[in-house]
């Protein structure tokens, strides 16, 4: 053992002043690696933001939750099954909270995208939502000052609204915002709280970026419309009795639609969970080309990093004589020449991590990105592996030459 680590010991010392002896040749032979290695962080990061942002954008939609739409939430060249649907009325929201035994909390929502204006101060997107009081409960919305309607205002169409955190930065810089009164799309509100900050739906759409009001309040100011209509958000009391909850709630709108046994559901009933559907088809994408571009990048690197060590050998063919005739073992100089392969990939996934917080500050400021530590190990740890695969037969080469080949070798 104690002979292992000095040949090792010896070995590094070697391979480090041959390459500092060339410095700028083992960094054009690293290219390669630097690519594959920022490749690799890359489709890493971008998977590791995606999963982090779908289970944070998850709970801001809120856990064990159904929306009954007119709409299934995916549809493509079928649109025309949808179009004549019946649309979605508060009847149903009323039907659900007094016959579901699964139900914990129902609130019909609707939305649309206004101007808000305080003042001289103004955005001209936010989203306008308006639902009953329950969608404090299913949709975990907290607030940080002030507090959230009641039922009074949402029977009375008293115009109050709660606002995001970007609507509060935006018209109340320097000032509380409960208590004012904004326009919301020319209609007066008095703002009754503040939502806490929540951040972006899969690092796209800003929850914060919101108004909250009365669906009664909602209605009065906006109206429906074929484009605008009534979706109801239904809680489910535990996540095991989610299919069971979906059969119960076909039943209860198909009785309120009073749809015979053999006509077909005009509704559908969406779970949050089928995002994960298509955040997987997006993740096997990113997969692919991001497996294919790192395996493109990493066989060329590899050769290159192969091809320099048979020019290092070659050019140190006379030291290894010497070495050789020494007493240096063929272990000795299978060892040195692994190391030196080894060092000079390392030195490529330096430079390619390093790269790679850039990579992921730029991705972050359009998506979403998370570099973990695992995934600059996992840089590293191809680094070795390609430095030992591609660097073993030159050193392999190295070790079986002849002493006295070698030191007459001019």
């Amino acid at each position: 053992m104690r002979t292992a680590l000095l040949e090792f010991a010896e070995g590094l010392r070697i391979a480090l002043r041959a390459i500092w002896a060339n410095k700028l040749r083992a960094v054009l032979t690293t290219l390669g690696i630097i690519i594959g290695i920022v490749s690799v962080t890359a489709m890493f990061t971008t998977i590791n933001g995606i999963e982090r942002g779908f289970d944070r954008s998850m709970a801001m939609l809120g856990t064990n939750t159904l929306s009954i739409d007119k709409n299934p939430q995916t549809f493509e060249n079928d649109w025309w099954r949808y179009i004549n649907r019946p649309p979605i009325t508060r009847d149903i929201a009323e039907a659900i909270e007094e016959q579901s035994r699964y139900a914990v909390a129902v609130a019909p929502a609707v939305g649309t995208v206004r101007g808000v204006q305080y003042q001289d101060r103004e955005l001209s997107t936010v989203f306008i939502r308006g639902s009953t009081p329950s969608i404090a409960d299913i949709n975990s919305l907290n607030l940080s000052a002030g507090r959230f309607y009641g039922e009074i205002e949402e029977r009375s169409g008293r115009p109050v609204c709660i606002i995001g955190q970007d609507v509060a930065e935006a018209l109340f810089p320097n000032e509380t915002p409960v208590g004012k009164r904004i326009r919301v799309g020319g209609t007066r509100m008095e703002v009754l709280g503040v939502l806490e900050k929540q951040g972006k739906f899969l690092g796209l759409v800003s929850f914060d970026n919101q108004v909250t009001m009365p669906l009664s309040v909602f209605e009065n100011a906006f109206g429906l419309s074929q484009w605008r209509q009534i979706s109801v958000q239904v809680k489910v009391d535990e996540a095991e009795n989610m299919v069971a909850a979906e059969d119960e709630l076909t039943g209860i709108v198909r009785a309120v639609r009073g749809l015979d046994p053999m006509e077909e559901d005009n509704f559908a009933i969406n779970r949050n969970d089928s995002f994960a559907t298509q955040i997987s088809g997006v993740k096997a994408a990113i997969y692919g080309v991001g497996l294919f571009l790192t395996g493109l990048a990493l066989l060329v690197g590899g050769i290159g990093v192969m091809n320099i060590m048979f020019v290092s050998v070659r050019e140190r063919t006379r030291e290894i004589g010497i070495r050789k005739a020494v007493g240096a073992s063929r272990r000795a100089i299978l060892t040195q020449f692994l190391l030196e392969a080894v060092v000079v990939c390392m030195i490529g996934g330096v430079i390619g991590v390093a790269l790679s917080f850039l990579v992921t500050q730029a991705i972050n400021s359009v998506f979403t990105a998370v570099l973990s530590p695992g995934t600059v190990a996992l840089a590293f740890g191809i680094c070795v592996g390609v430095g030992v695969f591609f660097g073993f037969i030159p050193a392999w080469a190295a070790a079986r030459s002849r002493p006295i080949e070698s030191l007459r070798y001019e």
